[in-house]
């Protein structure tokens, strides 16, 4: 059963950001560590968060405050734009590293929404569960982009506005490695690398590479996306907050990646792979580079076309 007694349970997979050429625009999901978000319905028309639970690192810096979560400020946006008459309890088991750039904020809230509608008495299409995710995860991110919630949402890869989801052709062929050193980014830090303007002939070679990027991903030509996944704006930036980053992205590169570059606002590193025996065969030498730079690490192979967010049975 999936709602039993009023409660209900959902998961939200983690993600990478950005892709690298499709800064605050493009995700996909990962089929690797997740959050589990356990939802109640109550009597009084109130959200709160009774618990945080988990192995991931620094739960106990999440906030237990509605406002300062992105999961209860999710929560909190859907239960005022709904006008319900009833509240929400919500107790959430992180498995997703903080400050990893795997999304592990991002799927707190979609973990909690995916469990809140199931709740109400008309659950809403998951399309209108966006604007409640993107509300939370401005929480975190201070900026209201969903490259990280609409993966979650829909699965895959998809493009993220403000206003929408798309998603986006996954070659069933396409695999990932993702590596996660054992270093914390703060979103905000990573962010405050970029506030510096960028010449405009770099945002045209970027731009280049973002199309002929899509363009590979509908054509389902590894060539293309090879030649269009190179971040040319971001990386250069950030990589230098990322101590190994350089040998971990060689490292794919010579296992033959079609590209590399960080995971969101990073440390954890994605590299893109034309198989799956690919992927699990350059794994390891990317864990190694960050164990040469001094960093122990670990690594997820997963299809491209990662999972959605999804009911789990009640507990």
């Amino acid at each position: 059963m999936k709602v039993v007694d009023n409660v209900a349970r959902a998961f939200a997979p983690a993600g990478v950001g950005n892709i690298g050429v499709g800064f605050d625009l493009l995700g996909h999901s990962i089929d690797g560590p997740r959050d589990i978000a356990r939802v109640r319905r109550v009597a009084a028309p109130v959200v709160r968060i009774t618990a945080i639970t988990g192995d991931a690192t620094g739960t106990d810096a999440i906030p237990l405050e509605v406002e300062h979560n992105t999961a209860g400020q999710a929560l909190a946006s859907l239960h005022a734009a709904l006008g319900l008459a009833f509240g929400f309890e919500l107790m959430l088991e992180k498995g997703i590293p903080v400050g990893a750039g795997l999304g592990g904020s991002a799927a707190s809230c979609v973990a909690a929404l995916v469990a809140a509608n199931a709740l109400l008495d008309a659950p809403l299409p998951r399309e209108a569960l966006y604007p409640f995710a993107i509300d939370g995860e401005a929480v975190s991110s201070h900026s209201r982009q969903g490259d990280n919630v609409a993966p979650m949402l829909l699965g895959g890869i998809v493009m993220a506005t403000e206003q929408r989801m798309i998603q986006l052709p996954a070659p069933d062929w396409l695999h990932c490695v993702v590596v996660h050193p054992d270093q914390v980014l703060e979103t905000r830090r990573a962010r405050e690398v970029l506030a510096e303007p960028y010449p405009l002939p770099l945002v045209v070679r970027q731009s280049a590479h973002l199309a002929l990027f899509l363009t590979g991903l509908q054509r389902g030509d590894a060539g293309l996306i090879r030649e269009g996944l190179q971040d040319v704006l971001v990386e250069p930036r950030r990589a230098p907050l990322v101590p190994g980053f350089a040998a971990v992205r060689a490292a794919a590169i010579d296992a033959g990646a079609l590209g590399s570059s960080l995971s969101g606002a990073g440390p954890s590193v994605f590299a893109w792979f034309e198989s799956r025996s690919a992927a699990d065969a350059a794994a390891p030498a990317m864990r190694a580079a960050f164990d040469a730079a001094g960093f122990a690490s670990r690594a997820w192979v997963s299809p491209v076309a990662g999972p959605r967010a999804a009911l789990m049975d009640a507990d």
